[in-house]
């Protein structure tokens, strides 16, 4: 916000100087216009010394800016400054003077949003007069920026009337903004309109980085996909994206156009939501999915990740053992969604699970930890504490102490003790935190010398 202010108060030193306002600011910069608008009221006009820019009259000629208003007209740099004024009357007059000058128009959008309703009403009168094709669109971003604000409305639905009158051609820009907030304005226009065709819909929800893009455009591309035509135009795009929610959108649609045999291979994909759509499709084709995890899981050249996470997902007790094996398969992410898989069946072990918190990987001992925790009770505190000395790996040092952390009491007062002058700084933070927020059992089961010496190491520690 300073930044936006400091380049604020140097624009209002140009214009004041003459500087023309196509020079001083670009009129895509959606922060540009904010920033001058706050920075004038902002500035002391009223005194010639006042070390920013001459006063108001200096740089009116001589005469106050009502004055000039009332009985001339402004250069367009000062008129930039007066639709920025602090005193309404003058923006006011302003608005009124601002007709024929486009380079304002961003100018004239903050108006409109203004809380002094005659500068509010004039301000969208002039803007339904000359906002058209040309104009809307580089005015976007900065109409849905003051679309936020409580009066911002107004604008939003003009632009967006203007734009459906638009060619389809200009909005490109728009829906290739930085800004996600634009996309989404944007592409919401053109399915509403048809702007798209169900393949660019498709093409634009793989790329697209933002969710709601993503829902969007996967969500209406696919509205056209029907069991009898064909739509690999629409769907090769989705199925080969990266982000998972338009493989899933993907995935479910092959369906409705009737390949089922398709969805197996989606059965292994590396996201859940992914792998759940594509045993939604084989079931629907009668296909069940269990037999060929357990296919998968049990091949002689080993399973891929998604196949062990798969068999995790729906599998039974009886798939105990299968899972077990493969916690001792060389690849680590086999190891780590086999434990995964073991603790969505309610299989883990933690006696069989121990060795597995010292291995090399740290996706494997992650997965160990959250398999542990809802028995930590079972894990002997020595043991754990153990594997907090400086010599262990830090991710086995971090899992350590994230159960012993869970065991609470003392349990945890020392674990946090131990780590609080050590050389992990990202899990000293988390012993800070600890220790700063233990407290004694409220029966007062604590009350004894270790507490008291623990808690009075702690408080050194933290003070040191």
């Amino acid at each position: 916000m300073r930044e936006e202010m400091r380049r604020g108060i140097e624009a209002a030193e140009r214009l004041a100087r003459g500087a023309s306002v196509r020079d001083t600011i670009a009129a895509v910069d959606t922060d540009a216009w904010p920033a001058l608008d706050a920075a004038v009221r902002e500035i002391d006009w009223s005194t010639p010394d006042a070390g920013y820019v001459p006063a108001w009259e200096r740089i009116a000629g001589g005469r106050s800016m009502t004055a000039v208003l009332r009985t001339g007209r402004l250069t367009e740099p000062l008129l930039a400054l007066a639709l920025c004024h602090r005193d309404g009357r003058i923006r006011d007059r302003a608005v009124r003077q601002a007709t024929g000058h486009r380079d304002l128009l961003p100018l004239v959008v903050l108006r409109c949003a203004g809380w002094v309703e005659p500068v509010r009403e004039r301000a969208r009168a002039l803007l339904a007069e000359v906002l058209d094709p040309g104009s809307a669109v580089p005015l976007t971003p900065l109409i849905l920026r003051v679309g936020r604000r409580d009066r911002g409305d107004f604008a939003v639905r003009l632009v967006g009337d203007v734009l459906r009158r638009t060619p389809r051609e200009r909005l490109g820009r728009l829906l290739t903004d930085a800004d996600r907030t634009v996309r989404r304005f944007a592409y919401r226009l053109a399915v509403e309109e048809g702007f798209l065709s169900p393949a660019e819909l498709a093409r634009a929800g793989a790329q697209d980085d933002d969710v709601v893009v993503q829902n969007l455009c996967a969500e209406a591309a696919l509205a056209a996909v029907r069991e009898d035509g064909d739509h690999r135009d629409v769907l090769e795009p989705l199925l080969g994206a990266r982000n998972p929610r338009a493989r899933s959108a993907g995935v479910t649609a092959l369906r409705r156009a009737g390949l089922p045999a398709e969805a197996e291979r989606f059965l292994v994909d590396r996201s859940a939501v992914v792998r759940a759509c594509a045993r939604y499709v084989v079931r629907q084709y009668g296909t069940d999915p269990l037999p060929l995890y357990r296919a998968w899981c049990a091949a002689a050249d080993g399973p891929a990740p998604g196949a062990v996470s798969g068999l995790g997902e729906c599998g039974n007790r009886a798939d105990a053992e299968l899972l077990w094996s493969l916690t001792g398969h060389p690849e680590a992410m086999v190891r780590a969604r086999a434990v995964a898989g073991l603790r969505l069946l309610d299989l883990a072990d933690v006696r069989r699970l121990r060795p597995l918190l010292d291995d090399p990987a740290p996706g494997v001992v992650g997965e160990t930890a959250l398999a542990m925790l809802p028995s930590v009770e079972l894990v002997p505190e020595e043991w754990l504490m153990e594997r907090l000395g400086d010599g262990r790996p830090p991710h086995v040092r971090a899992s350590a102490f994230r159960l012993l952390d869970a065991r609470g009491g003392l349990v945890r007062l020392r674990a946090a003790l131990a780590v609080l002058d050590g050389p992990d700084e990202r899990l000293r933070r988390r012993a800070e935190l600890s220790v700063r927020q233990w407290r004694r059992s409220p029966e007062g089961a604590y009350r004894d010398a270790e507490a008291e010496a623990l808690l009075e190491r702690g408080r050194l520690l933290l003070r040191g």
